[in-house]
């Protein structure tokens, strides 16, 4: 590694693709980075500058970032004004073609930034001063994590709680998909140890939420039900790609909704879904 401007002591260009400190883009699986063993050293790779940004105004704290050198040396001011941010961390640099190469993928905007992760709350503190909730169950796909995250954001969602099953939405590509609205809304994730869905409702109804389950059920109220809208607290559960909801998850709530189809639709993909189910119930908030 060596310095490549004398006046900013932590950018330093990539010489050396073995290096430890590059592990965390290079080498670091999402599971090693989440650090199960000790959560309190975990970390993830937000990309571009946006979503860089995104993080850093929520409070999260930089290690360092990787930078294609001609984002620098062009001035992007994006990607400059992030870097007077991380003033205080190493910045690694090299053309576009060696990150390629080292991390395995393109980099969106030529920028990615590895972070800190931080405890999570606790279910009570998130159904604290919240009139709507997100429930994710078993949603594996860390695609549909980000897009849920990005429409929960933009439509009204006061927050997000997933089932211990759930991809993680600070994975890469999770964060990426929300365009950094994983870091706009509270969430956390279900702990193992809180049996789904006994448990976990019990928490959600002594919080004064009632629980909507989203189906293809005929024995199922209409998404634009007038009582179904008019909860003051309601916690709108999705369920895991292709088999949806768990049947005892749906036994223990108290509305089973089913999005109207057309055309001999059966279905729509969860993320998809979600946009129509927080559209619809949340827009008497607005």
């Amino acid at each position: 590694m060596k310095n490549t401007d004398k006046k900013t002591n932590n950018i330093i260009e990539i010489t050396d693709f073995s290096a430890s400190e590059l592990d965390v883009y290079a080498r670091l699986t999402e599971n090693q980075l989440l650090n199960r063993a000790e959560p309190e050293k975990g970390m993830f790779i937000a990309e571009s500058p946006k979503v860089i940004e995104r993080a850093l105004n929520a409070g999260y704290i930089p290690v360092s970032c990787l930078v294609e050198k001609r984002q620098i040396e062009n001035g992007v001011e994006e990607v400059l004004e992030v870097l007077k941010r991380c003033n205080q961390v190493p910045v690694y640099t090299a053309e576009f073609e060696v990150l390629t190469r080292l991390t395995g993928f393109a980099l969106t905007r030529g920028m990615l930034c590895a972070m800190y992760r931080r405890p999570l709350p606790s279910v009570k503190e998130i159904c604290e001063n919240t009139g709507r909730i997100a429930i994710l169950e078993e949603v594996v796909n860390p695609t549909n994590v980000g897009a849920i995250f990005r429409s929960a954001a933009a439509l009204n969602m006061d927050a997000v709680i997933l089932t211990a099953g759930c991809s993680n939405p600070l994975y890469r590509r999770a964060i990426r998909v929300s365009m950094g609205t994983v870091f706009q809304i509270p969430w956390t994730i279900l702990d193992k140890r809180t049996a789904w869905p006994q448990e976990g409702m019990e928490i959600l109804k002594a919080a004064g939420f009632r629980t909507a389950a989203f189906a293809l059920r005929n024995d199922s109220v209409t998404i634009d039900d007038p009582q179904l809208a008019g909860e003051e607290k309601l916690a709108v559960l999705l369920g895991t790609e292709g088999d949806g909801l768990d049947a005892s998850t749906m036994a223990e709530c108290d509305y089973t909704v089913k999005i109207p189809m057309s055309h001999g639709v059966d279905s729509l993909n969860v993320a998809a879904a979600s946009a129509v189910a927080f559209w619809e119930l949340g827009k008497r908030r607005t």
